[in-house]
């Protein structure tokens, strides 16, 4: 992102002169902060737009670079990033119900898939032979991969982008790993904006991987049209799933590694969860979830898998639900999106940051409550406003 910066300061002051001769011809006076609120907002217009051209045409390396601006929290790029993002939605939006999928799985929209699983379920392997058996029937599969951030750097500790060595090679695939940053249920705070933008690079199937960590990695389900939870045999007692949460928000449960040895396993585990499955109220009408056997290593059962998930998408579409589940799911997220960016200001506070640790210390020795040192702090920073 540093190479951006001068280029920005250059655009930032040819727009503030062509600014400053408008204003010669005009009556209107425009005040010096103006000046750098309006360069600056035709400067993040100019620079989305030469990034937006370069992404439908699908410019890889634009993409990159789009993504790594919704990443950043600089306020800059976050400018740039929300111009971007404008366009999309404005195209998306005018060519809704145009094919984006092929001949022999034509789909009305792209299809978002989330993927989610305890570690070393087999993720990343049910996702390279997953990805490459879609790109065979002539789809472009992007995947964001968000794994486990190092609470020390922050960066990722894992590289599942190595377990995919094929299909990241792949010119009709596109494979991003981002560090989940401390987030809860391993997704990243802008993978939803991601998603947009590896659908207008001109990718029709969006898989999202979580790095499984138990209860809060349902929150996945807030932002594809179809969550899939992957399990292993012999893992033991698969009751032990709905204790979680997590098979009642799955619609899809794939028992994966059902090969070797652990074929028999399988089979119970399949049936096991299949009993289990009977006591969950189904989350929409038409719709019930499957609960298949397949292995990523000898690459069987992923045909079965994909024409489950098609069954899916055309019941949810064909209803209405689809576009009802995305408009939810954006409510969602606009909420804890919010939350986390006030939690980040109240912290970033000059006011607040004098008071906090007052304020903690006192909390510590017992001297007032939390809930009291809570209001205090949030009081400061309204009236700082």
């Amino acid at each position: 992102m540093k190479r951006f910066i001068p280029t920005l300061i250059n655009q930032t002051k040819l727009h503030t002169h062509k600014l400053s001769t408008f204003s010669q011809f005009t009556s209107t006076r425009i005040s010096p902060r103006n000046y750098v609120t309006l360069s600056l907002k035709a400067n993040n217009v100019m620079v989305a737009n030469e990034m937006y051209e370069k992404l439908v045409s699908g410019d890889r390396a634009a993409l990159a670079r789009a993504i790594t601006l919704v990443e950043s929290s600089h306020p800059t790029h976050k400018g740039i990033a929300q111009e971007l993002l404008s366009m999309i939605l404005a195209k998306r939006n005018s060519e809704y119900g145009v094919n984006v999928g092929t001949e022999s799985d034509p789909l009305k929209t792209t299809f978002r898939i989330g993927l989610s699983g305890s570690p070393g379920v087999g993720k990343s392997s049910f996702i390279e032979t997953f990805g490459m058996f879609l790109l065979h029937r002539g789809h472009k599969v992007a995947v964001l991969a968000v794994d486990p951030s190092s609470a020390r750097t922050g960066g990722s500790i894992l590289g599942d982008k190595t377990r995919m060595g094929e299909l990241s090679r792949s010119i009709d695939a596109y494979v991003r790993p981002s560090p989940s940053s401390g987030t809860l249920g391993g997704v990243a705070r802008n993978t939803n904006e991601a998603i947009l933008l590896c659908e207008a690079g001109g990718y029709d199937i969006i898989l999202i991987e979580t790095v499984g960590v138990g209860q809060s990695e349902t929150m996945v389900a807030d932002m594809v049209d179809m969550f899939v939870l992957l399990v292993a045999p012999a893992g033991g007692d698969e009751l032990q799933g709905m204790k979680k949460g997590i098979m009642e928000v799955s619609d899809l449960v794939l028992v994966n590694k059902s090969d070797g040895d652990f074929v028999t396993a399988a089979r119970i585990a399949q049936m096991e969860y299949i009993s289990a499955m009977k006591f969950i109220q189904p989350l929409y009408e038409g719709w019930k979830p499957d609960v298949l056997r397949l292995s990523s290593a000898e690459k069987t059962g992923i045909d079965e898998a994909w024409k489950s998930m098609l069954t899916y998408y055309q019941i949810m579409e064909s209803s209405g639900q689809l576009m009802k589940r995305r408009g939810k799911q954006g409510k969602v997220w606009m909420w804890r999106q919010l939350q986390e960016e006030l939690l980040q200001r109240l912290r970033t506070s000059e006011k607040v940051k004098s008071m906090l640790q007052t304020m903690e210390t006192e909390v510590f020795n017992g001297k007032i409550t939390s809930g009291y040192a809570a209001d205090s702090i949030i009081a400061a920073f309204v009236d700082e406003q």
